[in-house]
């Protein structure tokens, strides 16, 4: 029998089919990551629109959302602080300011920077206030992890962004993806840090906090404006060309006055990061693994100057020195090295307590261990009172006994009533309604009660200043 392939022949490649395979993958792999089919430029921009005011209910949520963050961060709370980040209105604003750049739309830039500035002024304002009332006073971890800015932070806010504004552009908005974003993102945190620093008068920790907030800010407006540039949002059309080009102008000068500088902070923190790095692998290697000093790891102090020398602090317990040609070779190390070569290394050793006092430090750490263990349960305790507090703040109470006497004097025919609060959203905002529920006596006529309903209703807008509440009939 003969056939078609010799013993020692390979089998040949059928390049159309492969061609078939290669087409196949590629279509996969684009309408997988397509996002301009589902993008609703049209609803996004008007949605992105809607959330840019700061008034009335903003107003009172973004208060609530503030003193919850700050009870979480004097406790150390990350359950707290996160439940505070999710009722946060805080990324209308920032959104509207990237998307006003991209397509040239000065009056919402304008109400957008505004916003963003109210927003800013009253968040620290309140947290000033909630921490100048406050017995408690002390720098947490939560409190301290937010008065410097690191790469980290920078990511979050770019990949955030990211999220932010393409589940923003989608048919339907994602509500979860929004609400993850604001965790992750971490607008809320660093504004009640500020708060807290210009409480207590510390300006490092003020600065710090808004630049971290500045950061966060910045890069999630310019990922906005690069996202709606990329899907090409409709630009902003003005019938007078002279106004029309100096409009682009300006929006072209916002758009580089945010990217050089953002670009410049990360290529800073970069390098920031990359040195505390190796700092931290030099005495890693070179003095925790490779000699028997006591080096007292907690006071460490690693300082970066971009353009000067940096320095490091390390701190020694025990009665030997340590000899100059240790240090001298440490030293060398680090020039060694061409992103440490300009560190001045600091030793200091216990010599007789002119550095510091071995005894008093470990006393010192010993008294504070045992004031926290005395104060836990009153923290505890105050912070509980304080939430619960807050918590009737927000639940729109209302004087029910009056309105309840009231509505039974002029009508003697309702046998109950019923209040409660209901939470609603149209996936681009959560706000709450007041809901009564009317029930009658069963011998009164249908006719009756469908007359008197509507008049309950506009007597209870009118008694709580209300435009929107719903009144409804219980059998």
């Amino acid at each position: 029998m003969e056939t078609n392939q010799s013993a020692g022949e390979s089998p040949k490649i059928d390049k159309k089919n492969l061609q078939t395979v290669f087409d196949n993958f590629k279509h996969f792999f684009l309408s997988l990551l397509d996002i301009k089919s589902e993008t609703d430029k049209e609803e996004s921009i008007e949605s992105i629109k809607r959330d840019i005011p700061l008034r009335g209910h903003n107003a009172w949520i973004l208060i609530f959302s503030v003193f919850i963050a700050s009870i979480g961060l004097n406790v150390s709370s990350t359950a707290v602080v996160i439940g505070a980040m999710l009722i946060s209105p805080l990324m209308g604003p920032i959104v509207g300011l990237g998307l006003s750049v991209a397509v040239n739309d000065v009056d919402t830039l304008r109400k957008s920077l505004v916003n963003l500035g109210v927003m800013v002024g009253l968040s620290v304002f309140t947290a000033f206030l909630y921490f100048k009332l406050s017995p408690l006073t002390e720098l947490t971890p939560e409190l301290e992890a937010r008065t410097y800015p690191t790469i980290l932070d920078v990511m979050v806010a770019v990949f955030g962004g990211l999220a932010l504004i393409v589940a923003r552009t989608k048919k339907g908005t994602m509500a979860s993806a929004i609400f993850g974003v604001a965790i992750a993102t971490a607008l809320m945190p660093p504004l009640c840090t500020a708060g807290y620093g210009f409480a207590v008068w510390e300006p490092r920790y003020f600065g710090g906090a808004l630049y971290l907030f500045t950061i966060n800010a910045i890069f999630i407006a310019l990922t906005t404006f690069l996202v709606a540039k990329l899907l090409r949002f409709p630009m902003v059309k003005y019938a007078n060309s002279i106004r029309r080009r100096r409009i682009s102008q300006l929006a072209s000068l916002v758009a580089f006055l945010v990217m050089v500088p953002s670009i410049f902070l990360f290529y800073v923190m970069l390098k920031e990061t990359v040195f505390k790095r190796n700092i931290r692998e030099f005495i890693s290697n070179e003095i925790t693994a490779s000699t028997n000093y006591n080096l007292i790891k907690d006071l460490t102090e690693i300082t970066y100057e971009y353009k000067g020398a940096s320095r490091v602090d390390l701190y020694f317990m025990g009665n030997e020195n340590i000899p100059e040609g240790v240090i001298d070779f440490w030293r060398n190390k680090l020039k060694s090295d061409a992103i440490t070569e300009n560190t001045a290394l600091i030793i200091h050793q216990n010599e007789k307590g002119d550095a510091f006092d071995e005894l008093n430090y470990i006393k010192e750490l010993r008294s504070r261990d045992v004031a926290d263990l005395k104060n836990k349960d009153e923290k505890i305790s105050f912070l509980e009172n304080e939430v619960n507090r807050l918590g009737k703040l927000g639940s729109q109470s209302i004087p029910f006994d009056e309105i309840a006497k009231e509505l039974k004097i002029n009508y003697q025919e309702v046998s109950e009533i019923y209040f409660s609060n209901r939470l609603y959203t149209n996936f681009s905002k959560i706000d709450t309604l007041m809901v009564f529920d009317v029930k009658w006596f069963d011998s009164i006529p249908q006719s009756q009660i469908q007359s008197s309903m509507p008049r309950i209703a506009s007597w209870l807008k009118f008694k709580l200043q209300k435009d929107t509440l719903l009144v409804r009939r219980l059998d």
